[in-house]
């Protein structure tokens, strides 16, 4: 029996054809995972972005997530179940992922209100032509007074 593994997409073909024998949850450090047996092939459901073993933190999700698909019968394997592991499982990756987004998001408005400021502003404005030429006499003046 060889260990391969499949993508969302490629179980629901393979559910849509009659082909999956059998469905065997998993528990493993962090989560829990599906093996799906069709023909003598065992695979291990895979996250589509990542292409790692798609890890379910609960249980009830992936019991859904299956039942959803049309599998509503399946075994249990919770040999290596420890709920003290799951409780700490966490994603800084996605933690900083999402700090970003909201920085980003922040500055953007922050950005967005500084320049609706300026539009709204209702001093007079210079040109940049007019601008040059000020500051152009004012760097001529300032050279005039070092001699």
């Amino acid at each position: 029996m060889t260990t391969e593994t499949i993508d969302h997409s490629t179980l629901t073909r393979l559910l849509e054809n009659g082909s999956v024998n059998s469905a065997h949850i998993v528990a493993r450090p962090g989560g829990w995972s599906i093996q799906i047996r069709y023909g003598s092939k065992e695979c291990s459901l895979t996250a589509q972005r990542s292409r790692q073993v798609r890890l379910f933190k609960r249980l009830e999700t992936l019991v859904t997530y299956l039942r959803d698909m049309g599998i509503n019968h399946f075994d249990v394997d919770a040999s290596n179940y420890d709920p003290f592991q799951f409780k700490t499982y966490t994603r800084p990756d996605r933690s900083e992922a999402m700090k970003q987004a909201h920085e980003a998001a922040a500055y953007e408005e922050w950005f967005k209100e500084q320049v609706q400021s300026s539009v709204d502003d209702l001093r007079p404005s210079v040109s940049d032509e007019e601008a040059r030429r000020i500051f152009a006499a004012k760097r001529d003046a300032i050279r005039q007074r070092a001699r």
